[in-house]
C-alpha cells in the first residue's frame, strides 16, 4: 500500500523535471533568437548629370501696351536664337505663355510706379547635350550683350539632374549591403559570436547631390542601408 504513494511522488518528480528542462530549452532558444546586430553599409558613385533644365526668365516694362509685347516678343527671339546657334532643336525650347501685369490697377496717386505695364516670360532649354549646354551657359553673356535682361533672381541657372538611377541602384545596395555585413562580421568576431541570418533591412534613403558646388553637372549618388544579423555563439 505504501508503494503507489511512493510511484506517484516518482512520477510527478519526474514530470517536473522534465517540464523544467523543457522551459530552460525554450528560454535558452528565446534569448539566442533574441541576440542580433544592428549595423549600416553605405556605397557612393560619381556620375555625370544626363539631363539639363535651363529656364531663361525676363521681363519688360513700359506705359505703351503694344510697345512692351513687342519688346517681349523680340527678346524671346533673341534668346531662341542664341540657343538655336548653340545647336539646340526647337523641341528643345519651350516658351512659357506671357506673365502681363498692370500695376496702376491697385496703386493711385504718388503710390503710382512709373511703369504701368510688366510683362514676362520664361525661355526654357530641356536636353540630354548637358556638355553642349555648359558651353552655351559659358557664352550666356551674350543675350544680355544683345539688350536682354534675364532675371537670374528667378531660376536663371540650369538645374542638372540624373535620370539614370534604376540602373545603377541594385549594384549600389548589393554594394551597401555587403559592407554592412562586413561590419557585422568583425562586430561578431569582437564579442566572440558570429553572424547568422538576417533579421531585418531597410534600404534606407539614395541621396542625389552635387559633387561639389563648382560642379553641379557631376553628381554623387549615396545608398545607406541598415541590416539587423542574428548573432550565434561560437
Amino acid at each position: 500500500m505504501q508503494t503507489r504513494p511512493l510511484l506517484a511522488a516518482v512520477v510527478i518528480a519526474l514530470g517536473l523535471a522534465a517540464a523544467g528542462w523543457f522551459a530552460s530549452q525554450g528560454m535558452a532558444h528565446l534569448r539566442t533568437a533574441d541576440r542580433y546586430v544592428t549595423v549600416k553599409g553605405s556605397a557612393e558613385k560619381i556620375v555625370d548629370a544626363d539631363l539639363v533644365v535651363w529656364p531663361l526668365s525676363q521681363t519688360v516694362g513700359g506705359n505703351e501696351l503694344g510697345a512692351v509685347q513687342a519688346q517681349l516678343d523680340a527678346n524671346t527671339q533673341t534668346i531662341r536664337s542664341f540657343l538655336t546657334t548653340a545647336g539646340f532643336k526647337d523641341d528643345e525650347i519651350v516658351v512659357s505663355p506671357p506673365r502681363l501685369e498692370d500695376r496702376w490697377a491697385y496703386s493711385y496717386g504718388d503710390n503710382r510706379p512709373p511703369e504701368r505695364y510688366r510683362y514676362s516670360n520664361t525661355v526654357t532649354l530641356r536636353s540630354s547635350r548637358v556638355a553642349e549646354a555648359l558651353a552655351a551657359l559659358r557664352r550666356s553673356g551674350d543675350i544680355v550683350a544683345r539688350g536682354v535682361m534675364l532675371n537670374t533672381d528667378e531660376g536663371g541657372g540650369p538645374d542638372f539632374d540624373y535620370t539614370k538611377l534604376n540602373d545603377i541602384k541594385p549594384a549600389l545596395i548589393a554594394e551597401a549591403t555587403s559592407n554592412a555585413r562586413k561590419s557585422a562580421e568583425q562586430f561578431a568576431k569582437d564579442s566572440g559570436a558570429r553572424i547568422g541570418g538576417i533579421r531585418s533591412a531597410n534600404q534606407g534613403v539614395i541621396n542625389i547631390e552635387n559633387r561639389d558646388a563648382g560642379s553641379p553637372q557631376i553628381k554623387k549618388i549615396r545608398v545607406v542601408t541598415t541590416v539587423e544579423y542574428f548573432l550565434k555563439g561560437e
